[in-house]
């Protein structure tokens, strides 16, 4: 009787203790990320004044900058010229990672930003003092308190056929992509849409106006913050990811079963 105690005692462990520790892994870990998410889209306030000045700015730029725009940021053969790009421009390339460019590519990839905030007003603040352009909107346009549902309908109208109708991104031509705005800040949206960067056109006044582009962004603030009513949203990419993860799971799950049932009986 004691043997066979001591027999059960060190047997296996059960398959299922491993799973409930996978997933419990997977739970904490979703929740580490959801939280670092939701606290970088909070982000959406317009740079506060820098304790950098534009000579401060003009230094970072000749180190970081010149060597492809130029020492007098009319460009080279490595780099555009940056003369009307404003400091709304450098601001969106530079806090999105995207600039420096770690290596040419259809497209400039988002990546860790380099710079602290202070450093990217100052540079920006350098480019604007010597090739103005677009500069920084009222705090108005990117509070959130636009019309959602307006700002919904001229996404799906200007926007959808390229960043997909939640915001999810999705593919270009040549390698290209347009991004997910899940975690874009509301400067960045306005920011976007003004200068036009890549393949992004520019919307103007006469395309959107300030009052359009604040409804825009308010419901792209409301998409972040927002689950998906139906669920897990599985990318918001519509029918394709849907079937797929029926397909792999659910008619794979039904295998399983039928493996699983046919063993027991054997």
């Amino acid at each position: 009787m004691a043997r066979h105690s001591s027999r059960t005692r060190s047997g296996r462990r059960s398959p299922l203790a491993a799973a409930a520790l996978i997933g419990i892994g997977l739970l904490i870990t979703g929740g580490i990320y959801a939280g670092a998410t939701a606290a970088m889209a909070a982000t959406n306030e317009t740079p506060t004044a820098s304790t950098l000045t534009v000579e401060d700015g003009q230094k970072l730029f000749q180190a970081n900058c010149a060597t492809c725009h130029g020492l007098d940021l009319q460009g080279t053969q490595n780099g555009p010229s940056l003369y009307g790009v404003g400091e709304l421009s450098v601001h969106f390339q530079v806090s999105t990672g995207r600039m420096p460019l770690q290596a040419q590519s259809p497209q400039a990839p988002q990546k860790p930003v380099q710079f602290t905030d202070d450093q990217i007003q100052a540079i920006a603040a350098y480019v604007q003092s010597v090739a103005p352009g677009p500069t920084y909107p009222d705090a108005e346009i990117t509070d959130g308190k636009g019309d959602v549902a307006a700002g919904a309908e001229l996404f799906r109208i200007n926007c959808a056929m390229c960043h997909n109708v939640a915001g999810a991104g999705g593919a270009l031509t040549e390698g290209k992509y347009a991004p997910n705005l899940h975690t874009t800040t509301a400067l960045n949206m306005y920011a976007a849409m003004v200068t036009g960067p890549q393949n992004m056109p520019v919307f103007n006044n006469m395309n959107l106006t300030p009052e359009d582009k604040r409804d825009i962004i308010s419901a792209l603030l409301w998409m972040q913050q927002n689950e998906s009513p139906g669920g897990y949203s599985l990318g918001s990419l519509g029918p394709v990811s849907e079937g797929l993860f029926i397909w792999i799971f659910g008619i794979g799950t039904l295998i399983a079963i039928t493996v699983w049932i046919t063993a027991k009986s054997n």
